[in-house]
């Protein structure tokens, strides 16, 4: 439960990454109400979490997309006195370690590819609109692909990489066009068709599929 200032009714979230539901209620939202509002929505919950694709952890044998590829995640023992090791082949994830550590290894892994593609795409695009990134960073956000902060730091969600490329691209061009236009305007809408010709298929794909790259992991 989350009170909201900016709020104007009550709502209802589905977060798929954290397997949580989140009422969002308006400043100086009655309780009891809310609980009211909540117990009418238990059909519509139960619907969703219905609907809510299967989760698919990082286990050894694992198919996991790559930018859209899919790969099988392999473990491999760490030998005495190397360093662990995270590499990408034509049809594997190779990891080494234990099984204990496998899911977070695969995590960091795919979050520092994450972090260097999506710093270069975001630099380059910048560079079109003649703007300039401060920073770019990758998270887990439960309910956004991507953020841009007056400050010019630009923040996104590290499973962009197991979705295909042009999905990535399109989320750098929309970040991007924040740099120049901090709302969605026509104008907004525009700079990001300029940079990102593709955006609305990319768009339509990342909202039917976006829930399937939330159960990863």
């Amino acid at each position: 439960m989350r009170v909201s200032p900016r709020a104007r009714r009550m709502a209802l979230r589905l977060h798929p990454a954290v397997d949580s539901v989140e009422l969002v209620l308006p400043a100086g939202a009655s309780l009891a109400v809310a609980l009211g509002f909540l117990d009418g929505k238990r059909g519509w919950i139960a619907a969703q979490v219905a609907r809510m694709p299967p989760r698919l952890p990082f286990v050894d044998g694992a198919t996991i997309p790559v930018l859209g590829q899919g790969r099988e995640l392999v473990l491999h023992e760490l030998d005495r006195g190397r360093r662990p090791v995270f590499r990408l082949t034509q049809t594997q994830i190779e990891v080494t370690g234990d099984t204990g550590s496998l899911a977070r290894r695969t995590r960091t892994g795919l979050a520092e590819l994450a972090r260097g593609m999506l710093a270069d795409k975001t630099r380059t695009l910048a560079r079109r609109l003649d703007k300039t990134v401060a920073r770019v960073s990758v998270g887990d956000p439960h309910s956004r692909w991507g953020s841009c902060a007056s400050s010019g730091n630009i923040r996104y969600s590290w499973r962009l990489i197991l979705a295909p490329e042009p999905i990535m691209d399109y989320v750098v061009a929309h970040e991007v066009a924040h740099l120049a236009e901090m709302n969605h305007s026509q104008h907004f809408w525009r700079l990001v068709a300029d940079l990102d010709p593709g955006h609305d298929q990319a768009r339509a794909w990342l909202k039917r599929n976006g829930p399937q790259l939330l159960r990863y992991g």
